[in-house]
């Protein structure tokens, strides 16, 4: 329930960006003025050493929350959405990256949706071919893993219903891929998800982003989540495709060997059917786990 009137938190991680923080801050106040909806705008401070907290504080609409020390970008969001009192929370990052002018259209699409995702155009940023590389195949692994075609997985751009995200907070990391894990939660439990695309902007000052911990670490998550969530989209194809190759096997031996199995062959069949029935237990776990 929305407390005090406020229909939507507008929520703002920030690390050590004064330099963009406060045209971000601006733009925000440009976009919501001319609308007739009660909103509030939160500056998550994830323990900065520069002047973001001061360029903040500075802005009387503008509630701060300050980390003692720099826990990470997702526990940036998660400290957001815990303080957030609006029924609605809307995330966009504090680097000058994503448009604030569309955050009243996001706003009112959740009427008729649980989450709407900003989907970028292009990569900007740092190392740009291997994030652009690396993004594209966990999009087309996260894609499949939950039957629906994903624009962007892990845009900082979005808008939710804020009771649907307290569902998940004790999954959600402290890292950059806090994003990409809420998408395939509400994804992989029919929450209605939408995208709109956007222009998207090169950052201002340093990215905190590493190209390789972070892609890592974006993988590790979809595949935990979907474990997490639908085990068999995981360990039926492996255990199929072992079975159909163990198979396949089976008749090459009968008509090389006479009838007599290789112990590859038995291998490849034992496997194939044990993969299936850990799918099948992980499968009923999860089920029995959220009844």
């Amino acid at each position: 329930m929305e407390e005090d009137g406020i229909l939507a938190s507008i929520l703002v991680p920030a690390y050590n960006e004064q330099d963009a923080i406060g045209g971000v801050l601006e733009e925000i106040q440009s976009a919501m003025g001319p609308v007739n909806m009660p909103y509030e705008v939160i500056v998550v401070d994830d323990g900065s050493t520069d002047d973001t907290r001061a360029v903040c504080e500075a802005r009387p609409e503008v509630r701060v929350i300050c980390h003692d020390q720099n826990r990470g970008p997702g526990a940036a969001r998660t400290t957001g959405v815990r303080a957030a009192r609006g029924r609605y929370v809307v995330m966009i990052d504090a680097d000058g990256t994503y448009p604030a002018k569309v955050i009243p259209r996001m706003i009112e699409e959740l009427s008729h949706c649980d989450m709407v995702i900003g989907a970028r155009g292009a990569e900007t940023g740092s190392l740009r071919w291997l994030r652009s590389l690396a993004k594209r195949a966990i999009k087309a692994l996260a894609s499949y893993l939950t039957r629906t075609t994903i624009p962007d997985l892990n845009s900082g751009l979005r808008a939710m219903k804020r009771d649907l995200v307290f569902e998940f907070l004790p999954i959600l990391p402290a890292t950059h891929s806090w994003v990409s894990t809420i998408t395939m939660a509400f994804l992989s439990n029919g929450h209605h998800v939408r995208w709109i695309p956007i222009a998207y902007r090169r950052r201002i000052g340093d990215s905190s982003f590493h190209p390789i911990a972070d892609t890592y670490n974006y993988l590790s998550l979809v595949v935990r989540s979907i474990m997490y969530f639908n085990p068999l989209r995981i360990f039926l194809p492996l255990s199929l495709g072992t079975l159909l190759v163990g198979a396949g096997k089976m008749i090459y031996d009968i008509f090389a060997y006479r009838f007599h199995f290789a112990p590859s062959t038995l291998m490849l069949v034992l496997t194939g059917v044990q993969l299936g029935a850990i799918g099948l237990l992980a499968d009923l776990i999860v089920r029995r786990s959220r009844s």
